[in-house]
């Protein structure tokens, strides 16, 4: 796997290991994550579930070089494919009757945000930073269906200001709007996370088992698991529609000197 594993006293630690970029995502670990929650839902070990980053950064999004270059020119299937499979993970963290606890230990933007989002608790490091920055790189603010996900979090107002200007925001900002439970000392973050995660792993007794599946966590999203509408069917419109052609006259400015882009059409 692209990203580290621990499983100690009922807790499943999940780490991304690409420090030197931040954390960013390729496709492969789009799918080995997916894989991963989906495959915890099952296992009867498995209580509690933490998901955070290596280094200064907890995610960055998308590999710029191994993603975004790789999708411009993509024809409509190919991109409805990427957005697919994007979204199966946030559907498979959503998905997962385990808690999942996210310990964000840096820069959380684009995928990053998305995925910290679809974890149940948000523990952020006072160093953290949130950004939807989506419409920054000419994309639309729907992405693996974050239109669902973030108004349930901070409120329709707060959802709108963050994904109509994909600003970054502070964890201080993040904590005052309610998306993150708690702000925690620097390095303090992972700590924190598995005692939380370690509280809510207690809750579930052996009497709870029912056919070796734990029965606590059974609704997310004020909904049966089993309703949760398909991540993709929310976003793979409009982000088909923003990723076209034009991106490749304006390549997103994700690691360029800071200015206004200049999107055509």
């Amino acid at each position: 796997m692209n990203f580290g594993y621990e499983l100690a006293s009922g807790i499943a630690t999940i780490t991304l290991d690409r420090p030197n970029r931040l954390n960013a995502l390729t496709f492969e670990i789009y799918q080995e994550l997916a894989d991963t929650f989906e495959r915890l839902d099952r296992e009867p070990d498995v209580r509690a579930i933490v998901i955070t980053g290596r280094g200064r950064g907890f995610c960055s999004g998308g590999d710029q070089d191994d993603i975004i270059k790789q999708l411009l020119g993509k024809d409509t299937p190919a991109l409805l494919a990427f957005t697919r499979a994007t979204g199966r993970l946030i559907e498979a963290m959503r998905a997962c009757r385990r808690p999942i606890v996210g310990a964000i230990n840096g820069i959380a933007v684009g995928a990053g945000a998305v995925i910290a989002c679809a974890c149940d608790f948000r523990i952020a490091s006072a160093t953290a930073k949130f950004g939807f920055i989506f419409p920054k790189v000419g994309l639309c603010g729907a992405d693996m269906g974050i239109t669902y996900l973030l108004p349930r979090i901070v409120g329709l107002g707060h959802a709108s200001e963050l994904l109509f200007f994909g600003d970054v925001i502070d964890a201080e900002h993040a904590a005052r709007i309610g998306l993150v439970n708690r702000v925690v000392a620097p390095g303090t973050e992972r700590e924190h996370a598995i005692k939380l995660a370690r509280q809510m792993a207690g809750r579930v007794s052996e009497d709870t088992i029912i056919d070796g599946e734990p029965h606590v966590v059974v609704w997310k999203d004020g909904r049966p698991i089993q309703a949760f509408p398909p991540v993709a069917d929310l976003a793979e419109r409009p982000e088909l529609i923003g990723f076209d052609e034009r991106l490749a006259q304006e390549p997103p400015p994700l690691r360029a000197p800071r200015r206004i882009p200049g999107w055509p059409g």
